[in-house]
């Protein structure tokens, strides 16, 4: 039961229950609160902050508001657990840090840190945050403390979008492409810093709505943080190919007059991915294979799964490498460690926690075990358990056992009931009806909330819901129900999906966007071939299956775009495929755009008769095809529902 709730637009909040204050009060019990190493470490170095800690827009528009936490201080309440209480108060501090002689941070205004690296002439960035307007503000930050210089290469150590979406706040495009300023990044991370986040791009940022609470309020019985950071801005994301890739450990660079040792580190944080040694700083970047808790084998955004045996000899072969040489180590969210010692056993815990979840989640597996009972059977050894920066405040040792067992064996579980489920509104209506209706089903749960049993409440309700989304007595239990396994959870993943979760029972599902206004950021720095397989991602495959098209396609540069690329656009079978023009085969209309326009035309940001009156396109022949071809593509609007079915 509840202790105390209060008002909200879409109902009642409720205060934590009796079981949220017993889980809570265990971990109290159980974890190192004596050790606070991290306190001292956060505030290490501090040169200057931004004061107060809010960036805004070119028009005014608040992009990163750090004062919206100013409630997490003292000790936690009971709504949160005290873990993630812990990581949130750490989050809170921010400002622009001496890491090492030359090396310097700027933490606390954007989901990642932007290191700032002092060379002969200039600064050497690396990973500038998520938006311009942050990594802008953050060089400024550099510049008024540290001097007016200008800014002589760009790093990104990886593809996620919160360490290179802010580039052209700290370059500009045209000294990249001209080769005054080299840009530094691992191989294969052009390819998928797009790739994921266009594909599945509409799916992956409602989802994301959920794992990082965006609708949520910022509370005590809302959004506490992140887990890797207290939030994620939300201004302009950019993308500038990389004039140079890294390809293999060992491959050395001297930038500014700065020597950088690179690690190669592919398939493990993120697809393409890389750590460097300062050797001359005797700094060690770990990217983000290292965090201050413990990182996500999946992430429930969605992304492919990550390979926790290549995360873990990855850090190995850093430890191995780089530890004796290293004095500090930094890394792309939080707080650096400074010496020898410290810094081997951070990354040997971090080593043998992804390694534990590997090895044990297949010795289960092979005793015949399923993923939900792994998730249930699993448990971390004491001593990587009692790490403080194991503990599963972004990730869960839950969710990444079964996205162990999903990389080797996939969704199936082996039962060959699983194999061909009823979709969710069937399979709801047939348990409702089982079980005496569906008022029958939500008394039944509201007697398992009641006692504290709120997975299965959950689950009930679950089914009452895909049989009738909208029972008011079922959303507003299951809201209910979500609020106390959010307030447990110790993930602030979890916390956040199961939050959002019941504000959408209560106010309902976020509103419909065009599928334009996506990634806008990032079209323009597509390759042509990508903007064409998205648009083959558009095409209605049942209405497109008895349709035989074809188009010519010319595309003339700008924007860094490539110049005079010719493609013939094929649908047939339900499919839209892209190949060299053929000359046998001459369509009856060949559109010529600029690779800009193609890329908002791919992205639903504008229409061919918009860019035909803008002289941004050109139709040769007749246009029928190319008109049939995009009424083909589907708009989406990432307004679709998440808690219940959609039918």
């Amino acid at each position: 039961m509840a202790e105390s709730s209060e008002s909200s637009p879409g109902g009642t909040v409720s205060g934590a229950g009796n079981t949220t204050a017993a889980l809570h009060a265990a971990a109290v019990a159980e974890l190192p609160w004596g050790d606070q190493q991290a306190f001292e470490d956060v505030k290490r170095g501090r040169v200057a902050s931004i004061e107060p800690p809010v960036i805004h827009d070119a028009a005014g528009k608040v992009v990163w508001d750090l004062t919206a936490y100013d409630f997490v201080e003292g000790e936690a309440p009971p709504t949160v657990h005290p873990s993630l209480w812990r990581l949130a108060r750490l989050n809170q501090h921010h400002g622009l840090f001496e890491v090492a002689e030359g090396v310097y941070q700027v933490r606390g205004y954007d989901a990642a840190n932007m290191t700032v690296i002092v060379g002969d002439e200039g600064y050497v960035v690396v990973d500038p945050l998520t938006c311009v307007e942050t990594s802008a503000a953050a060089l400024e930050l550099v510049r008024g403390h540290l001097g007016d210089r200008p800014v002589t290469a760009v790093v990104h150590t990886h593809c996620h979008i919160d360490h290179f979406g802010g580039v052209k706040g700290v370059v500009d495009e045209t000294d990249v492409r001209a080769g005054r300023v080299p840009l530094v990044a691992p191989a294969g991370f052009y390819e998928h810093a797009v790739s994921e986040n266009v594909s599945a791009g509409v799916a992956m940022g409602r989802r994301s709505g959920f794992m990082f609470g965006g609708r949520v309020p910022r509370g005590a019985r809302g959004h506490v943080m992140l887990g890797i950071s207290a939030g994620v801005a939300t201004g302009t994301s950019t993308l500038i190919r990389p004039t140079h890739e890294v390809r293999r450990t060992g491959e050395q660079l001297v930038l500014d007059g700065v020597r950088f040792v690179f690690q190669y580190v592919p398939d493990t944080e993120a697809p393409a991915e890389m750590n460097f040694h300062l050797p001359q700083r005797r700094a060690l970047c770990m990217a983000e294979t290292v965090s201050h808790q413990m990182h996500n084998l999946y992430t429930l955004r969605g992304a492919p799964v990550r390979n926790a045996v290549a995360w873990s000899d990855a850090i190995d072969e850093a430890l191995r490498l780089f530890g004796d040489a290293s004095d500090v180590m930094f890394v792309g969210h939080q707080w650096p460690v400074w010496g020898e010692a410290r810094i081997a056993e951070l990354l040997g815990m971090h080593r043998d926690l992804y390694r534990y979840l590997h090895d044990e989640t297949l010795r289960l597996a092979n005793h015949g075990h399923t993923p939900n009972e792994i998730a249930e059977l699993i448990e971390l050894p004491e001593a990587l358990a009692g790490y403080w920066a194991n503990r599963g405040c972004y990730g869960s040792t839950r969710h990444n056992a079964k996205a162990v067992y999903q990389r080797y064996l996939g969704w199936f579980d082996g039962n060959p009931a699983n194999l061909d489920p009823l979709p969710p509104a069937q399979a709801g209506r047939r348990y409702t009806d089982a079980m005496g209706g569906i008022d029958a089903v939500v008394s039944h749960a509201r007697t398992a909330h009641e006692a504290g049993e709120d997975r299965w409440a959950a689950e009930l309700l679950k089914h009452a819901l895909a049989a009738d989304p909208e029972h008011r007595p079922a959303r507003t239990l299951q809201a209910d129900v979500f609020q106390q396994l959010g307030y447990q959870a110790e993930s602030s993943a979890w916390r956040n999906f199961y939050l959002t979760g019941a504000l959408e029972l209560r106010e309902g599902s976020t509103a419909p966007r065009p599928s334009g206004t996506t990634v806008p950021g990032l079209a323009a720095g597509m390759s042509t071939g990508m903007l064409l397989d998205y648009l083959a991602v558009r095409l209605n495959g049942p209405r497109a299956a008895a349709v035989r098209l074809r188009i010519g396609l010319e595309v003339t540069g700008d924007r860094g775009g490539p110049a005079g690329e010719r493609f013939r656009l094929i649908v047939e079978n339900g499919i839209l495929r892209h190949t060299a023009p053929d000359p046998a085969e001459n369509p009856a209309g060949t559109l010529r755009i600029h690779h800009a326009a193609l890329a908002d035309l791919a992205y639903g940001a504008t229409t061919l008769d918009d860019l035909l009156a803008a002289n941004t396109a050109a139709l040769n022949g007749d246009r029928t095809d190319l008109d049939t071809l995009l009424d083909l593509l589907d708009t989406f609007t990432g307004g679709f529902d998440v808690v219940v079915p959609n039918v």
